[in-house]
């Protein structure tokens, strides 16, 4: 057995309490616990702990510091499992103590995995261009079931994917005039994909925005290309052999025939 001492309030923690012991009929530091542990347990000078009450005490504490550093971290943002399971791991809580912490809030309502991929893919809408593959896979990440993810996507309709896709084609369409409109239209395409867009909204997206090909853009993209393609193989090839790897490497990139036949004519047959 071992007898509360002194009982003091911590200088900079107003809410902590230093618990002293007396040992050898000395005063030593025992152990600190917070105010909610101090009143609930009636700790008292003079009261006389078993050492298997002062471990109970430090799980309590223990407990109770993690539950207060989950709280704060629930303060900013609504969270997953997982991701307060890494907080708390990071914090140094012990495991045990991890899954009584979490059991709590979860009997609370502080975490839901399905409420958190509600309110997750919510805000994925309301602030970023991405699409919902994307999202599924960062909830999956943070540790959410396949099954919750898919159900929670219900909050980001056809409709938002459609508009948001369509955006996204009008205001990428064209940038550059050193590709080929086809070319650029494989980017756009693979640019939606890599942001989580399915296919179907994909297609229907470049359906529903209007592009027409400017010929005199693309007729620039064609000199560009084709200026480079020339410095790069004249020395190595003359006459119908450089005519075909020039043909051959301006179709790879996704110009029409007719342009790359007027580009061989004004830039090889003409140097003739």
């Amino acid at each position: 057995m071992q007898k509360i001492s002194r009982i003091t309030v911590q200088k900079k923690n107003k809410d902590r309490y230093n618990i002293f012991l007396e040992k050898d009929s000395k005063e030593v530091y025992g152990f600190s616990v917070q105010e909610e542990t101090l009143i609930t347990e009636r700790l008292q000078k003079g009261m006389e702990l078993e050492d298997a009450t002062i471990e109970s005490l430090l799980a309590k504490d223990t407990i109770h510091k993690g539950y207060s550093l989950g709280l704060n971290f629930l303060s900013f943002r609504m969270r997953s499992i997982k991701e307060m399971k890494e907080y708390l791991q990071k914090k140094d809580i012990d495991a045990e103590h991890i899954t009584v912490i979490i059991n709590r809030f979860i009997n609370e309502k502080w975490l839901d995995d399905a409420t958190f991929a509600e309110a997750f893919i919510r805000t994925k809408v309301q602030t970023t261009s991405k699409g919902p593959l994307v999202i599924k896979k960062e909830l999956i990440e943070k540790g959410v079931s396949v099954e919750k993810a898919e159900a929670a996507l219900i909050h980001y309709s056809t409709e938002e994917q459609l508009e948001k896709a369509t955006k996204l084609i009008e205001k990428n369409s064209r940038k550059s005039v050193k590709q080929s409109f086809q070319q650029q239209q494989n980017k756009l395409k693979q640019s939606l994909m890599q942001k989580g867009f399915p296919q179907g909204i994909i297609q229907e997206a470049f359906t529903k925005v209007t592009q027409v090909k400017d010929q005199d853009q693309e007729w620039e993209a064609v000199v560009f290309q084709g200026e480079k393609i020339l410095r790069r193989h004249t020395n190595k090839y003359e006459g119908n052999e450089l005519k075909h790897k020039v043909k051959a490497s301006l179709y790879q990139k996704g110009f029409s025939l007719d342009q790359i036949e007027k580009f061989i004519e004004h830039y090889i047959d003409g140097d003739e």
